[in-house]
């Protein structure tokens, strides 16, 4: 997750796709000891969310590879001088790579990755690299546009709701997309943000939910690291979109769809890596071509026709048919950002700094 808006303006050429990143190096001699794989998570593992979905990574890297790794987590460390110590920790007993997904552990990542030129650093959601750090993210905006798709058709009110975390451009990406994707469906669509300047806090996370359903909101999305959300939509009786994970053990009537992240396969295959000495730094951003990022786990309340159109749009955006940031696009003080006939570039979107047409709020500069 990232932490630092300032520290988030880079260019598009730091990022490849996933299918990209699998670069080829000469035939190693394979090791005949475990892999120890290393795992810094920024909050505690709930049963859905963030760092819920890169424990599964976790756990997907042991079911691929069995007795050829040994993997260890450390959960709910501060981002900063704890997360450092960690990572240090976890290099000195003996690990060979270490994931390290939080925005706040890039810094920390880097400074460690000095003093243990020999260990490999996986900094997720991190844009700096190093000889032995490669960094990874993923298009999170992809899934963000279809289920705005979901909300247009689903809203009675035309009122979506955002629980959002820090105003940086991950996030910004994510409320636009989401509200295009509402409004390419339902024009007089509108969504309402609120920032809570934290990544975790469920009882923050409950009040802004409560306070929008207040405000005619029916159907609502959030960008933060709990359940909380989901389980205000379900008890009000109102709609909600899964973010991270499939939620619908906490809101079996309030989910509608669900935006989840998948890290097993990247995570297996720089461990596997690891295992073959052909491990190399370098740069992913994977979407939903990529198998990182997807949607599914309708709600019941979600007719067929919506789901077949969504899973259509799904296929479109994997292929490149259909691009979430095409122009027109003008921000919500009337500004034109993108004609018509244009998309945004990858360095566009990564440095976004403004809220789409049809969003209610501001970001904070």
């Amino acid at each position: 997750m990232y932490k630092n808006l300032a520290a988030t303006l880079v260019a598009a050429c730091f990022f490849v796709s996933a299918a990209q990143a699998q670069i080829s190096a000469p035939t190693p001699k394979p090791s005949t000891e475990p892999i120890k794989a290393g795992f810094v998570y920024v909050s505690p593992i709930t049963e859905a969310g963030w760092t819920k979905q890169h424990d599964e990574g976790r756990k997907a890297v042991e079911r691929a590879l069995g007795q050829q790794v040994k993997t260890t987590w450390v959960a709910d460390v501060p981002e900063g001088a704890d997360a450092e110590r960690v990572i240090r920790d976890l290099a000195q007993q003996g690990h060979q790579i270490i994931f390290t997904p939080s925005f706040g552990y890039m810094e920390p990542t880097l400074k460690v990755a000095k003093e243990f030129p020999n260990v490999k650093f996986e900094s997720v959601t991190g844009f700096k690299t190093a000889p032995n750090v490669a960094a990874s993210n993923a298009r999170y905006y992809e899934g963000r546009y279809l289920a705005g798709i979901a909300a247009g058709r689903m809203t009675k009110s035309n009122v979506a709701g955002y629980v959002a975390g820090f105003p940086i451009p991950e996030v910004l990406q994510g409320i636009n997309a989401f509200t295009l994707g509402m409004r390419s469906v339902n024009p007089q669509a509108t969504v309402k943000v609120v920032w809570l300047n934290a990544w975790f806090d469920p009882p923050k996370e409950r009040e802004a939910a409560m306070a929008l359903f207040n405000q005619d909101v029916d159907v609502i999305a959030f960008h933060t690291g709990s359940t909380a959300v989901m389980a205000a939509a379900q008890e009000r009786g109102k709609m909600a979109v899964a973010y991270h994970s499939d939620m619908r053990q906490i809101g079996p009537d309030a989910q509608i769809i669900a935006v989840t992240h998948q890290w097993g396969d990247y995570y297996t295959a720089r461990v596997r890596a690891v295992l073959s000495g052909s491990w190399t730094t370098g740069s992913v951003w994977g979407g939903i071509r990529d198998g990182m990022i997807r949607v599914g786990e309708f709600g019941p309340k979600v007719p067929k026709a919506v789901q077949d159109e969504i899973l259509a749009q799904q296929k479109a955006v994997g292929s490149g048919q259909l691009l979430p940031f095409a122009g027109p696009i003008t921000d919500n003080e009337g500004k034109l950002v993108l004609p018509a006939g244009q998309s945004l570039s990858d360095a566009q979107i990564l440095n976004m700094n403004y809220l789409v047409q049809g969003v209610q709020g501001r970001v904070s500069r």
